[in-house]
């Protein structure tokens, strides 16, 4: 998404404190509420899920169209009281599932009350709990998952039975972000090099401002932001475009198996990558 408000991007622009915190401010903060808030804890820890909760075969995701509502229309198995998540490493976590109900909201796009004509729904007639191989922040691991099964798809549906909101999440740990703009996402040319996108804002009619990356590093974390010059508060408020763009910046110390965090959210950055890395579906 990238369209902003001109408040919101005064604020992530502005570096001299005039407007609100500075880079170094929002820095701190992510630091100290990462490391205090028990985020840190789940990411190394608890179960955090580096990729879709879903998996089905292409003819199924060629057939799915997402204006279609999802239904239950057959008999469901209840939920064992638990299961266990085990990772490659022989580590292994007991945990809470959802049931096949839940398991079927997950995937879709609509609450659970929306109805929709018989010929535009997806019909869940049965499900049986198994497990899938999920890649999470400790590694790849088998995790509990339902199968699900509908009488008008060429095959099932696979999601992940883990109950999120039982287990913790990092958003729940961290709180609300400040921003959803900023950094989006990074790719680790090498151990020292960062290719980074981001998201921002500026005023119809102006030319677009000169973006300078900014990192903070410390030993267990690397805050990712930017910085464009504030180029005074013109005609308030504007009419605001939302614009993408990308640059390098190079670390002082190797990456290694430091969490990369963006400073307005102070959630990692790969929460953006993956809807249910950092806070759980509504299923």
């Amino acid at each position: 998404m990238t369209a902003m408000l001109l408040a919101a991007v005064l604020l992530l622009s502005d570096s001299s404190g005039m407007l609100g915190p500075t880079f170094e401010e929002n820095a701190a903060q992510a630091v100290s509420t990462w490391r205090t808030s028990g985020a840190a804890q789940i990411w190394h820890k608890g179960f955090v899920p580096l990729e879709d909760l879903s998996t089905m075969s292409r003819k199924v995701s060629e057939q799915i169209n997402t204006e279609y509502g999802w239904v239950v229309a057959g008999p469901l198995p209840a939920p064992p009281a638990g299961a266990q998540i085990r990772w490659d490493d022989g580590s292994t976590m007991r945990v809470p599932v959802i049931g096949p109900r839940e398991a079927l909201m997950a995937l879709s796009p609509w609450p659970e009350n929306y109805t929709f004509p018989d010929n535009e729904e997806y019909k869940l007639t049965g499900a049986t709990f198994t497990t899938m191989r999920l890649k999470t922040t400790r590694g790849i691991a088998t995790v509990p998952a339902w199968r699900l099964y509908f009488s008008n798809l060429p095959g099932p549906i696979d999601h992940a039975a883990v109950d999120q909101k039982a287990v913790g999440t990092i958003q729940d740990a961290v709180g609300e972000p400040l921003s959803g703009e900023g950094i989006t996402d990074f790719e680790v040319l090498d151990e020292h090099t960062l290719l980074v996108k981001y998201d921002y804002g500026f005023c119809s009619g102006e030319e677009p401002p000169d973006v300078t990356l900014r990192a903070s590093e410390k030993p267990d974390v690397v805050v990712l932001g930017f910085h464009y010059p504030f180029q005074g508060y013109g005609t308030f408020p504007c009419a605001g475009l939302g614009a993408r763009g990308q640059g390098v910046i190079k670390l002082d110390q190797p990456l290694g198996d430091r969490v990369v965090l963006n400073e307005t959210s102070r959630l990692p950055v790969l929460c953006q990558r993956w809807q249910n890395t950092c806070h759980a579906g509504h299923g």
